[in-house]
């Protein structure tokens, strides 16, 4: 079942857009192969307002999420999705020029010292031009946008587990949102129901312009599978991705995300029926399609699937390392008679 991405969005950043009574958004100017066009900052209710996911440190950016607000209105709340830079590393200004307590389910899961895709690299498969014009985007973009990937500063001031229920708002604006705990891309992902709406606000579980990257150690396939299940026990009319447009008829398109899983393994298997490899050997092959700027974060996907089909003892490494869990770097091959 193929995935119908939407990448028809072109948001004018700094503006402030009513998407229904009680949502408005602004989208931050932070766009990259990661965020795609940047990220889409909520403000939910009237009166007092909940801001999901501040976003970069970016002071005009901010400035005009706080801008947003009408006369008379404060941010009360602010909730954060799950603890990656694109979403939390404007929370410490936010907080401090509105007092608003932040809620999450908890702070960053464990991290390597050493990033473990340092020790993956695809340079060979770019061309000289397409390598001096990755460079020339990394030179121009500002210091405070090149901080990326995990935020194991954040902790927030009320936690948050799976089912809670957090109220705001005024009147008219009233709202009620339920904590959804969502495990897979980080381990400590929730989404946000605004039942008032039958809407979710899905953070990176599951977004209209591509599928979320599953980093071990922190991300788990099995978690981030079990998660997709979750949703669709609910009956949301429609997701709000923080990154990209909206998501209408959200089981279909969640069920299109789990087939497309099942067929990045079988493309995993296939490739090992060929004989032993490695993840560099299968990036390439299974990415073809897509910007190779993203093959490294590709490359932890892959890692995630294979981590799964090593605990189901349908794949093992062929270089052993005596670890308990095998690295980005070895020799994987099928188990004989696995299938």
């Amino acid at each position: 079942m193929a995935i119908a991405f939407n990448t028809d969005f072109k948001p004018v950043y700094g503006r402030v857009d009513q998407l229904s009574p009680l949502i408005r958004r602004v989208v931050a100017k932070n766009p990259n192969p990661f965020t795609f066009t940047g990220t889409g900052v909520y403000l939910v209710g009237r009166g007092e307002v909940a801001v999901i996911d501040p976003g970069p440190t970016l002071d005009e950016h901010l400035d005009a999420v706080l801008d947003a607000l009408e006369e008379g209105e404060r941010v009360s709340h602010i909730l954060v999705t799950h603890t990656h830079s694109d979403h939390t590393a404007g929370v410490a200004k936010l907080v401090a020029r509105t007092g608003a307590p932040t809620y999450g389910f908890g702070p960053h899961g464990p991290v390597p010292e050493h990033d473990p895709l340092d020790t993956v690299s695809f340079d060979e498969y770019f061309t000289a031009e397409e390598q001096e014009a990755f460079e020339k985007a990394w030179r121009d973009t500002p210091d405070e946008l090149k901080r990326e990937g995990p935020d194991t500063e954040f902790v927030p001031d009320v936690a948050v587990t799976d089912g809670d229920v957090i109220d705001g708002g005024v009147g008219d604006g009233a709202w009620t949102i339920e904590v959804v705990h969502t495990p897979g891309h980080t381990s400590n992902h929730v989404c946000f129901g605004l039942r008032q709406e039958r809407v979710l606000f899905t953070g990176d579980h599951v977004m209209g312009w591509a599928t979320s990257v599953i980093s071990p150690p922190d991300g788990d396939l099995f978690d981030y599978l079990a998660s997709l299940e979750k949703l669709l026990d609910r009956d949301d009319v429609r997701y709000w991705p923080t990154h990209g447009p909206a998501i209408e008829r959200p089981q279909d398109y969640v069920r299109s995300f789990i087939a497309h899983r099942r067929g990045r393994e079988a493309q995993i298997v296939d490739g090992l029926t060929r004989g032993p490899s490695t993840i560099k050997d299968l990036v390439p092959h299974m990415y073809a399609d897509v910007d190779k700027r993203l093959w490294r974060a590709a490359a932890n996907s892959v890692y995630s699937h294979l981590l799964a089909l090593h605990r189901e003892g349908r794949v093992e490494t062929t270089n052993g390392e005596g670890r308990a869990e095998p690295s980005l770097t070895v020799t994987w091959s099928l188990v004989a008679g696995s299938g």
